[in-house]
């Protein structure tokens, strides 16, 4: 078992490395753009403005508590798993010392499993993809190739390697279905 689990970690540095060098000086500035957290707020924004146009003020206000929580349980549990992994990231592997391209500044923390990055972007998409399934047929279409878009640019800047992505993206994909549910689950239950 242990074997296999070296050659699956083998494979997602090289698959990393690949990735990671595919990059150019000319997009850097593209998925530095899109790998800041900040730059997701207006896209939040524009989905909680959606909900509460159909939903009124009282369950908006209780969808936004959700989706926080949501974000919160997200971080969270990406912080736990970073530490209990210990996986280092990809800037804190001597084996790949040089080999591949770190586009920010600094690298962050000192362990990258899983990434929050993928499980919160993640998760906003998959909740909001329930949330407007019947309504809107390009909606959640766009959300998730925001996600994609958002965990690919961590490969692509050198701070995760693709499992750490696909991992958070799991995570994230159960968080939002989950949360989703409870909402509902909480509408039904206060009869807002």
């Amino acid at each position: 078992m242990t074997e296999m689990w070296e050659e699956l970690l083998h494979i997602d540095k090289n698959v990393f490395l690949y990735l990671n060098n595919l990059g150019t000086p000319t997009w850097d500035g593209f998925w530095m753009l899109m790998t800041n957290k900040f730059t997701s707020v207006p896209l939040y924004l524009i989905l909680l403005f959606l909900a509460g146009r159909s939903l009124g003020w009282k369950k908006t206000l209780l969808l936004l508590v959700f989706v926080a929580l949501l974000i919160t349980v997200c971080d969270q549990l990406a912080n736990f798993f970073k530490i209990g992994v210990g996986r280092l990231r990809p800037c804190y592997d001597p084996e790949l010392d040089g080999l591949f391209r770190l586009v920010k500044s600094s690298c962050g923390g000192k362990f990258g499993y899983f990434s929050a990055h993928a499980a919160n972007s993640f998760a906003v998409a998959v909740f909001f993809t329930h949330f407007f399934r019947s309504s809107n047929r390009i909606l959640p279409w766009l959300l998730i190739t925001w996600a994609l878009v958002v965990s690919y640019s961590r490969i692509y800047i050198g701070v995760h390697f693709p499992l750490d992505v696909l991992s958070g993206a799991l995570v994230g994909l159960l968080m939002g279905w989950l949360f989703f549910r409870l909402y509902i689950f909480a509408i039904d239950r206060t009869r807002l």
